[in-house]
């Protein structure tokens, strides 16, 4: 059962409610109205999700927005390709954009709660904040990978005091909200270093193999200025690099690629249609067997064993 209140500063919004077979968008699926939260809202910028719940329960999301992910009771697991972290109670861990995350939360052994926030850090709201200590960026020779980090005491108080701003939305004035999640980034760079240097990573990400970064993302629902984002490189240069390697545009590539994927998928397990687009990141089953039919001139159906 669900009792919790979602609020949300800054841009796009975060849903709490997903589907086991589908790769809710983070925080998109929130600012289409798929789910009903009370919310605060800044500027069109982040987010802020707080979330109690009395009961396990698990997902996937898609990340279009760095995501610091804070635990108040309880634990969540989260995976990330081959990566997996158990975030505990007053433990927190930044994630980077343009990632597909599982969860699975558990409930704390004494109150069987599970309490978390979710902040939603976009490039803007990162770009102030870094302006404003007038830090250089140093050069980056290695990537930073996400780690679990304990929260202060002074970062811990700092979670609790939000709860009042959400009684009355209507009543919070913009210019405190932007205050206070500024304050949020304070906090966080005093509270862990490590976090901090993954902030910085995040305004200039190392440049790395396209071929590394196209396998191991194209099932996702991933754009082209996302994967240009995880190389490390602009969007004019990863396609022109990208049709250098391959010959041909990465959008052809990875839509074949999916299609190619999903008629071995259907052939040889017993997932539906549905799990079969949802889990190669095509946004919906009507689409997905659309362009199978033009592409292979058969329906998804008739190829699943």
């Amino acid at each position: 059962m669900l009792v919790c209140k979602s609020l949300i500063t800054f841009a796009d919004r975060f849903i709490l409610y997903i589907s086991m077979s589908k790769i809710t968008k983070f925080p998109s699926a929130l600012i289409s109205g798929d789910c009903t939260t009370s919310s605060l809202v800044l500027d069109g910028g982040s987010i802020i999700d707080q979330c109690i719940v009395t009961a396990g329960e698990s997902g996937t999301f898609y990340l279009q927005q760095h995501l610091l992910y804070v635990v108040l009771g309880g634990s969540v697991t989260l995976s990330c390709g081959r990566q997996s972290w158990t975030v505990g109670k007053n433990e927190m861990i930044l994630l980077r954009k343009a990632h597909s995350v599982s969860y699975k939360k558990q409930g704390s052994p004494e109150t069987g709660l599970f309490e978390s926030q979710l902040f939603a850090i976009n490039d803007e709201l990162l770009k102030d904040f870094l302006t404003s200590l007038q830090v250089t960026i140093p050069p980056i020779t290695e990537e930073l990978g996400a780690q679990v980090s304990p929260m202060s005491d002074r970062l811990v108080a700092y979670c609790w005091s939000l709860s009042p701003y959400f009684n009355d939305p209507s009543a919070v004035n913009p210019g405190l909200l932007r205050l206070k999640v500024m304050e949020l980034l304070y906090n966080v760079m005093d509270c862990s270093k490590n976090i901090f240097r993954q902030m910085l990573q995040l305004r200039q990400p190392l440049k790395t193999d396209i071929h590394h970064v196209v396998e191991d993302n194209y099932t996702s629902p991933i754009s082209l200025d996302e994967l240009a984002y995880l190389s490390g490189r602009s969007l004019s240069s990863f396609k022109r690099e990208f049709q250098s390697i391959y010959g041909e545009p990465p959008a052809k590539w990875i839509r074949e690629k999916r299609l190619t994927k999903a008629y071995q998928m259907l052939q040889s397990s017993k997932l539906s249609v549905a799990d079969v687009a949802y889990s190669l990141g095509f946004e919906n089953p009507t689409h997905f067997s659309r362009i199978f039919k033009e592409h292979f001139g058969v329906t998804p159906s008739s190829v699943a064993g």
